[in-house]
């Protein structure tokens, strides 16, 4: 494993490159994470691809930005810096919308995608289930009343054990590697929409022509599990693939599922990974 520097305006962003041979996979974090919830995931890959994960403006060791910029540019620049084939991008949450901004906006520089239950730029706003709304309420206040602490604990509720599941449902280092992650992004105060690229992907699915697998947890947000579902037909020649018993954060919870996931990905698609 390697760290390097990608520089952008205002920015330096913080990466891992592993190993040296094979396609080229970039995998993207969550709003709640950063690089180093890809690092099981990126590991047993290693041995079969070209991985790398970075973080993004204002999340792990990567500054905020002072600056306007576009998560979109960013990548791409991390994406010129690591190879001039096209590459693989694998995303959870906002990282999988990243992925799909990516594919449409720059099309040649995109071998394929995976999407664990993305966010879509464009998307009609979700119908919250009881369990959701719940949590969400207590974050409302939260937020309110500055309490960051209880913002982190709330969310990673919501994200790590899943709305309908009880709290700590996943505990140990995943949990508290979790809660060490979205600490830095709520002391960074990064604006969920910080580095939005203007891209409608939500009407202009028909435009994606790469292979494209979707994927979600069974036990995540209701709305993004029906999302996954909808994307997948949408997409053309997109695949549905089911995570099982795991929640929103499904490369920190299951690595070795994802990694499965990806593998299989990659090898139905002819590209040669294990």
């Amino acid at each position: 494993m390697a760290t390097f520097v990608v520089e952008r305006p205002d920015v330096k962003l913080i990466g891992e490159r592993r190993g040296s041979a094979g396609p080229a996979v970039v995998l993207l974090h969550e709003g709640v994470t950063d690089r180093r919830s890809w690092h099981d995931v990126a590991e047993v890959l290693a041995d079969r691809a070209v991985v790398v994960t970075y973080d993004r403006r204002g999340f792990g060791e990567t500054a905020p930005s002072a600056v306007a910029f576009s998560h979109v540019d960013d990548l791409l620049g991390v994406i010129d810096e690591l190879t001039q084939e096209r590459v693989w991008l694998v995303g959870t949450s906002a990282g999988g919308g990243l992925a799909l901004d990516t594919a449409l906006v720059r099309p040649e520089r995109v071998a394929g995608l995976v999407l664990l239950a993305p966010g879509v730029s464009g998307a009609p706003e979700p119908e919250l289930d009881a369990d959701t709304e719940r949590i969400g309420e207590g974050l409302e206040a939260a937020m309110a009343a500055g309490d960051l602490d209880t913002v982190n604990r709330l969310e990673t509720w919501l994200w790590l054990d899943g709305p309908a599941q009880p709290e700590g449902r996943v505990g140990g280092p995943v949990r508290a590697l979790a809660l060490e992650m979205n600490a830095i992004i709520l002391r960074n105060g990064v604006p969920e929409d910080a580095g939005t690229s203007g891209v409608d992907a939500w009407s202009r699915l028909d435009e994606v022509q790469v292979p494209t697998v979707v994927a979600c947890g069974d036990l995540d947000v209701p709305f993004l599990l029906s999302l996954s579902h909808d994307l997948a037909e949408r997409i053309p020649g997109a695949k549905y693939r089911s995570l099982g018993s795991v929640a929103h954060l499904s490369e920190l919870e299951q690595p070795s599922v994802v990694a499965s996931l990806l593998a299989e990905a990659l090898e139905v698609a002819g590209t040669t990974i294990g």
